[in-house]
């Protein structure tokens, strides 16, 4: 993972990831998923990063938008 990246999100499908990253650039917060899921059997997290001077945001905007 990049330094200075923090998950703010975990989820178990991709679609749920891709949601709340989207929330996330709508309210101007660079986000970016990490898959680690395993490829043949898909289980494991998708994981929502954001910049450590966006976590507090973050986190509020998720916690808003019941993500």
């Amino acid at each position: 993972m990049q330094e200075n990246w923090i998950p703010v999100y975990e989820a178990v499908d991709e679609f749920r990831a891709e949601l709340v990253k989207q929330v996330l650039h709508d309210n101007s917060i660079a986000a970016f998923i990490l898959n680690q899921q395993d490829s043949s059997y898909h289980f494991g997290e998708v994981k929502v990063c954001v910049h450590q001077s966006d976590v507090i945001r973050a986190k509020h905007i998720i916690s808003m938008h019941q993500l």
